[in-house]
């Protein structure tokens, strides 16, 4: 192999490692905290040296970036893309709901939604990984309120419904539903928050 070859097999390669250590971390830190990732933890469950895992990151703060990073894109990939597939408006906003419902029933991170459980970990701790879940998770409540203001403009929802109002109502249900379904084990939630989810648009819905 050619001295080129070596080195892009050295990039892939590194590539490679760092996304499987992300994987890892991200599932880990949904169940047990940011706070909680340590290099020897991951070190232990991948077989690899502590140096090793340092070398990709250099600084716990710097692996809890690219951890937050990391939940972001399975985020886009499980929930955002399924529903962009939708036209605007409130088929979109319903699709945005239950995909992200499906996210958390179907476990894809044994914590459960990602950010449900950072921002709680992190709502009072100041600095760079409180600031990018902050911005994250308040960039997708304004999807959710951006895609009811634009049902609401093209008469799909009553001129009343106040879009901040019912996109909060309507994150609140995923959110009880990944709260309980966690503590309690109880996968009925899904149902019941499917059933508030439909209800609550339903009723903000003009008649056809």
């Amino acid at each position: 192999m050619s001295e080129k070859g070596i080195v892009l097999y050295r990039a892939a390669k590194a590539v490679k490692t760092r996304q499987e250590i992300l994987a890892l971390a991200a599932d880990l830190a949904s169940a047990e905290g940011l706070e909680g990732l340590t290099i020897g933890r991951l070190a232990a469950e991948l077989r690899m040296s502590k140096t090793g895992i340092f070398a990709h990151f250099g600084s716990k703060e710097e692996l809890q970036l690219a951890t937050v990073d990391r939940a972001k894109e399975v985020f886009l990939g499980q929930v955002v893309q399924p529903a962009l597939a939708k036209p605007r408006g409130v088929k979109r906003l319903q699709a945005m709901l239950t995909s992200w419902l499906e996210y958390v029933e179907r476990s894809v991170f044994r914590g459960g939604c990602f950010f449900a459980a950072a921002s709680l970990e992190f709502d009072s701790r100041p600095g760079r990984v409180r600031d990018i879940i902050a911005a994250l998770t308040k960039a997708w409540m304004d999807a959710l309120r951006n895609e009811i203001a634009y049902a609401k403009a093209q008469k799909q929802i009553a001129a009343g419904t106040v879009p901040a109002q019912l996109a909060f109502e309507l994150h609140a249900c995923v959110q009880e539903a990944n709260w309980a379904y966690k503590l309690y084990g109880d996968r009925s939630v899904f149902s019941r928050a499917r059933r508030a989810i439909t209800d609550r648009v339903r009723f903000a819905s003009r008649e056809e």
